[in-house]
């Protein structure tokens, strides 16, 4: 478990250390093929949707994903709001 926690804060602090919107695309494109890039945004387009109260049933419409999708997201946010500090 430790090596996972050390590998994602060298991925975070990767990522950190670039110094524009545009050096994080390039960063992240590096990293993720052009799918995950996709999968990522609209995993955040979840979270920030379920936040402003939109329904689950219209973020599925509007980002073309499954309900069970955005399910995931919708407990992530419970999660981190119980738990901001995780």
């Amino acid at each position: 478990m430790e090596a996972k926690i050390k590998y994602i804060e060298h991925l975070v602090n990767h990522l950190l250390a670039r110094n524009s919107p545009e050096g994080m695309e390039k960063a992240l494109s590096a990293l993720l093929t052009a799918s995950e890039l996709d999968e990522v945004a609209k995993r955040l387009q979840i979270i920030e949707m379920l936040a402003a109260g939109v329904t689950q049933r219209q973020i599925a419409e509007n980002l073309g994903v499954g309900i069970a999708t955005v399910s995931r997201g919708s407990n992530v946010l419970k999660k981190t709001q119980q738990n901001p500090a995780k």
